[in-house]
């Protein structure tokens, strides 16, 4: 009898917990793995997503012009190509943090639960970022809040963004000091390019997330935040409009 009653109330548990979880996601549905953005919303977010978009993709044109370089036996223009690269990689990596750091400011101040993504360390392919990941992964299945869970999804971002910048801009200089064309050195370089990409790609999903659970000052607030994130010596500019 006993054991009937002890299966009745983890049944019990294990539903309420379930509901719990389930409700991380009731306030927006998702469409297609996105959160879905009103248009004056889309209005704020856009930009953003479009000036980071055009820098990793500035970042992947110059890498492969590099890479090309090398593979042609020019290893010299090959890394003098790799300071282009590693100019623009520090342009998109402070876009990077300008945002993550805008998103950390807004989360104190949002009471809708922020739908939460988790980062997976599978879908890494450098072994720091991956060990890093991990850990966090550890982290975010222990936590039940929502808020948490996204606190916690900003730091592993901003924490591999760092992780992947130094080990990018140490590689470069290891690499062009010793004119280095060895397949190691550039496959670690283009490793750590993929992460990078994620990571950006990841921080506009965390982006769209908090956007979406902002109240109507919020918006304007961090929209005015964007517009000055975005006017420093970037192309386009954030509007405000009031739904």
């Amino acid at each position: 009898m006993e054991w009937i009653v002890g299966g009745l109330i983890l049944a019990t548990v294990g539903v309420v917990v379930h509901g719990v979880l389930d409700m991380d996601w009731s306030p927006l549905h998702r469409r297609g793995g996105l959160v879905p953005l009103r248009s004056d919303l889309h209005a704020i977010y856009h930009p953003v997503a479009q000036e980071i978009e055009a820098h990793a993709t500035i970042l992947g044109i110059t890498l492969n012009d590099a890479f090309g370089e090398r593979e042609a036996n020019r290893g010299e223009m090959a890394w003098l190509v790799m300071r282009l690269a590693k100019g623009e990689w520090e342009r998109l990596r402070e876009l990077e943090v300008g945002l993550l750091n805008t998103l950390t400011n807004y989360l104190p101040t949002t009471n809708v639960v922020v739908p939460v993504r988790r980062v997976s360390a599978g879908n890494f392919k450098s072994r720091p970022v991956m060990d890093t990941v991990s850990l966090y992964e550890f982290l975010d299945r222990v936590l039940f809040s929502s808020k948490q869970r996204y606190s916690l999804r900003l730091r592993v971002l901003f924490r591999t963004c760092t992780l992947l910048s130094e080990e990018f801009q140490r590689t470069c200089y290891e690499g062009e000091s010793a004119q280095d064309s060895s397949p190691e050195v550039w496959d670690r370089l283009d490793l750590y390019f993929h992460d990078f990409d994620l990571i950006a790609k990841e921080t506009l999903l965390a982006f769209r997330s908090l956007l979406a659970c902002q109240s109507p000052e919020g918006v304007r607030e961090m929209a005015a935040d964007l517009h000055d994130l975005l006017d420093r010596g970037v192309r386009v500019s954030v509007s405000a409009s009031s739904e």
